[in-house]
């Protein structure tokens, strides 16, 4: 197995940032910021997964959903988790592995590969993004909420 290394600059920072938020916001920042992030593994699959009737490439998205069976066979390893990849569609297994009659034709191994360390570095600036727009609308709100008070 392969073990690769990460470093992401400016993280901790941001997290110091996200204390400020709620619970709720800070989940919805990092879907946010997640989903964002993985947009070009998205993109790429799309483009590379073989086209024939098109249920396939349609099926591929960012969510931070899964299939009741996907569910049950991964453990959810922290609060807020997006996936990338395919449907529950069996075709989705048989393109990107093969089977005993047909060779393989991956699309999101090389995916993820080909667009992992762009995805990865730019969930910092997604983040910062998204923590600026939820600390703006949070003054916005309190501002409203001040005005109605009449203060």
């Amino acid at each position: 197995m392969v073990v690769q290394t990460f470093t992401l600059e400016g993280l901790s920072e941001l997290l110091e940032a996200m204390e400020d938020l709620t619970r709720a916001t800070n989940t919805n920042v990092l879907k946010r910021a997640l989903t964002n992030a993985g947009a070009p593994i998205e993109s790429a699959a799309i483009t590379m997964a073989p086209h024939f009737t098109g249920k396939l490439e349609h099926s591929i998205t960012t969510s931070g959903a899964l299939s009741r069976r996907q569910k049950q066979l991964l453990k959810k390893e922290s609060q807020v988790e997006i996936y990338i990849g395919a449907g529950a569609l069996v075709q989705a297994i048989t393109q990107e592995f093969g089977t005993v009659h047909n060779k393989p034709r991956p699309f999101m191994r090389p995916a993820w590969e080909n667009n992992k360390v762009t995805s990865l570095e730019s969930i910092v600036g997604e983040l910062s993004v998204e923590v600026e727009k939820a600390r703006q609308r949070a003054e916005r709100k309190a501002a409203r909420i001040l005005a109605k008070m009449g203060g």
